[in-house]
C-alpha cells in the first residue's frame, strides 16, 4: 500500500513539500510557527527507527528548526513527537517565543479558541523558504 498521510494531518495542515524522509506540513493556526515533519516509515515511534534513518529525520527537523529561528526571528524551537491523537509518526517542531499567546505553557490545550490562518501568500512563501533549505 502506497503512503499517505493521516486524514487528521491533512485537515490540519497545509502541505508543503516532501524532503528525502518526511513531507514537510504547516500547521493552519498561524497564531504560532508550528510545522510538522511526517517520516515516509510504518514505524510507529521515532525511537524504534533504525540509527541512520533516526538521524536522517532529526536532521531534517534539524534544518526546519533553523529555518523557523530565521524567518519568525525565534530562539527557542520546541520538538515533541506524541501520537496520542493521530497514530501515524510525526515530529511537531515549533517556534516559541515570550510574546505568543501560550508562553510559558504548551500550545496543546492552550491555543486561543479563534484560529488565524496563513494567506495562500505566505503558505507559497514558506514553501520556498523550506525548499531551499538543504536537510542532509
Amino acid at each position: 500500500m502506497p503512503f499517505q498521510l493521516d486524514p487528521q494531518l491533512v485537515k490540519d495542515c497545509h502541505l508543503l513539500l516532501q524532503w528525502p524522509q518526511c513531507h514537510i506540513l504547516l500547521h493552519r493556526n498561524a497564531i504560532i510557527p508550528w510545522f510538522i515533519l511526517v517520516p515516509q516509515t510504518d514505524y510507529a515511534d521515532l525511537l524504534e527507527m533504525p540509527a541512520d534513518q533516526r538521524e536522517a529525520v532529526l536532521n531534517e527537523a534539524a534544518s526546519l528548526a533553523k529555518m523557523i529561528q530565521q524567518r519568525w526571528n525565534l530562539k527557542k524551537i520546541n520538538v515533541a513527537q506524541l501520537g496520542n491523537v493521530v497514530p501515524q509518526m510525526h515530529l511537531h517542531v515549533i517556534g516559541r517565543s515570550p510574546t505568543d499567546p501560550c508562553w510559558p505553557q504548551p500550545i496543546w490545550g492552550n491555543l486561543p479558541e479563534e484560529t488565524l490562518d496563513y494567506s495562500v501568500t505566505e503558505v507559497q512563501e514558506i514553501r520556498a523558504s523550506c525548499s531551499l533549505l538543504n536537510p542532509h
